[in-house]
């Protein structure tokens, strides 16, 4: 007799394994099929021990899998398995695309749940002591993609850099240049930036600095994807920034 097919939309977190919600290790645990991504720790596999694991990419330059090929995927392993799981980096809802998976699911008559992560747009600042909202510094926080869906720099950043709240720019790295552009032309050349690197990972690194250097600083520092961004007055409060404000120098660390 075959599984009653149900699908669970998962949150992993932004990266440490630790910091998936218990529901979310209670999910895997119960899991026949685990679909993950490229962000995804795969120390977080173990807990599902008797499913079939099946990597599907999904991460800025690596789409192993379209999004098409993905849902088909989701619901074909449903009906023939019984309860997959979808294990996606940070927060399903946050540029994870998870609600198109959750609509495709319903299309064909698959029950799904969501089990909300802990999105790297804000855990990932706040575990380098950078608020992304702090009383007199900053009443708010935009969280944008770097990259829209053609290519092109989403027009919302141009709203963003014109505010004084502080902006997480996700999946943005490789378009940093023509960013810090957008704040340059809003007379923000000593915002506070911050660029951090495989956040909450032993092999996280940190760029501090502000929008006149910090593109040059990224580079002499060899950051590279995965990446967020932060800009806002925020980044100030960081005590490495604090210590060399005065000069604006180099700033890295773990």
């Amino acid at each position: 007799m075959s599984k009653y097919p149900k699908i669970t939309l998962v949150g992993a977190g932004p990266g440490d394994a630790d910091l998936i919600t218990l529901k979310g290790i209670k999910a895997l645990q119960t899991a026949d099929v685990v679909l993950y991504d490229a962000l995804v720790n795969e120390e977080l596999l173990d807990f599902a021990k008797n499913a079939e694991k099946i990597y599907v990419g999904k991460r800025s330059g690596d789409h192993s899998y379209s999004q098409d090929a993905v849902n088909k995927l989701l619901v074909d392993y449903a009906i023939n398995y019984g309860h997959v799981v979808r294990l996606k980096g940070g927060d399903p809802f946050v540029f994870g695309r998870g609600y198109e998976e959750l609509d495709y699911a319903a299309a064909h008559n698959i029950p799904a749940q969501v089990i909300p992560g802990i999105s790297s747009s804000i855990s990932v600042p706040g575990l380098q002591h950078i608020p992304v909202t702090h009383r007199g510094l900053s009443e708010s926080f935009w969280v944008v993609t770097g990259t829209t869906s053609n290519g092109n720099i989403s027009n919302d950043l141009y709203e963003a850099a014109r505010s004084r709240a502080t902006v997480v720019v996700l999946m943005g790295l490789n378009k940093l240049a023509e960013i810090i552009e957008i704040f340059k032309k809003e007379d923000k050349n000593k915002l506070p930036v911050a660029v951090i690197q495989n956040g909450s990972t032993p092999q996280e690194k940190l760029a501090i600095g502000v929008v006149d250097n910090i593109v040059e600083i990224v580079k002499e520092n060899n950051l590279t994807s995965p990446a967020i961004i932060i800009l806002g007055e925020v980044v100030a409060l960081h005590p490495l920034f604090q210590s060399r404000r005065k000069t604006h120098d180099v700033v890295t660390g773990k």
